[in-house]
């Protein structure tokens, strides 16, 4: 669900939840944001975790990039000892 979606059907539940009487409404109420805190607190989450994978993905392709290098580079050292021998 799309967070401006999200946010607009919670206030239109807060407004339906203005209609009913006293006692059961603080209670809505307070479970209504209860679920913004929560949603709010995983998309955190996701948003970390969405950091957290973009890292992975730069630090992997450095790491390919660093083998590739050792790589050629042993190619050229080995033939370097080859042509010394």
């Amino acid at each position: 669900m799309d967070e401006i979606i999200f946010q607009d059907k919670l206030n239109e539940l807060v407004k339906e939840i203005g209609d009913i009487p006293d006692p059961q409404r603080a209670k809505l109420i307070t479970l209504a944001k209860q679920t913004q805190n929560c949603h709010e607190q995983l998309k955190k989450s996701v948003d970390s975790l969405q950091e957290s994978l973009d890292y992975l993905r730069v630090s992997i392709k450095y790491l390919l990039f660093d083998l590739e290098a050792t790589r050629r580079e042993n190619k050229y050292l080995r033939k370097m000892l080859e042509e010394a021998s």
